[in-house]
């Protein structure tokens, strides 16, 4: 079987991996370099680097809505997706006898750009996988199959993409030749049980101490350990990668440090967040305590934004 595999974070590796051991993978395609960093250096995705490791033939378009010439080119049986992080046009999905999708949550729920993000942000018990028909409508075709895990408090969403890398692969290989094949005729979503998650808007990954310290906790974790979410104080950004709840119920208002000897305690509308890894302007991220140690930035009773 000759595959053209599309994706872009590490998300999607394991997939690749997997189909270039037992097939053919005749075509990688990923977004484009991009820049990172003060230096703007361009840096590829992760999929580029494991195509360029397995000597597969790349494509980087920066719109693949325009590249229908190109991929008429192409001869392959199948497209596989996983987070590649385009739309791709119906008629190129139509030059191929079977295009499917490693979508990062259970379907019909969080279809979109960031599920897995979001999955975290919404306090959500569970994920998993859906192995799903490409269709013109986001992420709305035909499901093939799905697997489940719970969504622990030690999990973020890095941890949760490896663990769900690890499962989609799994599940992309156990299915992929009874859907090539028509055995697995997949069946229809629910749309009246759909929910959309777009990808996260800059404006969102700002800390809101004005709610319940679960939500900015979820918030927390869901945003770690890219881009991570943040607040301010006195201008400047500190951004927040891990803490944990803490049971409060002082009348201290939203935002204000409580305690900050041996460990940083931020009140929320209820209860409070113990921040225990955060990163200040001109600093790499370290963990609270070193954070402590003669820092001069923050004080007892200061209140973040």
């Amino acid at each position: 079987m000759k595959i053209i595999f599309m994706g872009t974070p590490n998300f999607a590796v394991p997939s690749l991996e997997a189909l270039n051991e037992k097939y053919e993978v005749v075509l990688v395609v990923s977004q484009p370099a991009k820049p990172e960093g003060r230096k703007g250096i361009l840096k590829n995705p992760p999929v580029v680097l494991k195509a360029l490791e397995l000597g597969i033939q790349l494509f980087q378009p920066e719109h693949i809505k325009n590249e229908y010439e190109y991929f008429k080119n192409i001869k392959a049986d199948m497209i596989v997706t996983a987070a590649y992080g385009q739309f791709i046009p119906t008629k190129i999905l139509n030059l191929y006898k079977k295009c499917i999708n490693v979508h990062g949550s259970l379907l019909p729920h969080h279809r979109g750009g960031a599920p897995i993000q979001r999955a975290i942000i919404n306090g959500d018990k569970k994920t998993g996988v859906t192995i799903m028909e490409m269709v013109k409508k986001m992420d709305a075709g035909r499901m093939y199959a799905s697997s489940e895990i719970p969504i622990l408090d030690s999990d973020n969403n890095s941890s949760l993409f490896e663990k769900l890398a690890i499962i989609g692969k799994n599940l992309l290989m156990e299915n992929i030749e009874d859907i090539y094949n028509g055995k697995n005729e997949g069946i229809m979503q629910n749309e009246e049980e759909a929910t959309i998650s777009p990808n996260i808007a800059p404006e969102e990954e700002k800390i809101n101490f004005n709610i319940d310290a679960r939500k900015v906790f979820n918030l927390i974790r869901g945003l770690s350990d890219e881009p991570g979410a943040y607040c301010e104080y006195n201008g400047q950004r500190i951004k927040i990668y891990k803490a944990s709840i803490e049971k409060n119920d002082s009348d201290a208002s939203p935002g204000t440090i409580i305690n900050i000897k041996k460990s940083l305690i931020v009140k929320c509308k209820t209860d409070a967040i113990s921040i225990l890894e955060l990163q200040i302007p001109g600093k790499k991220r370290m963990n609270v305590k070193d954070f402590l140690n003669g820092q001069k930035l923050l004080n007892l009773n200061d209140i973040i934004i």
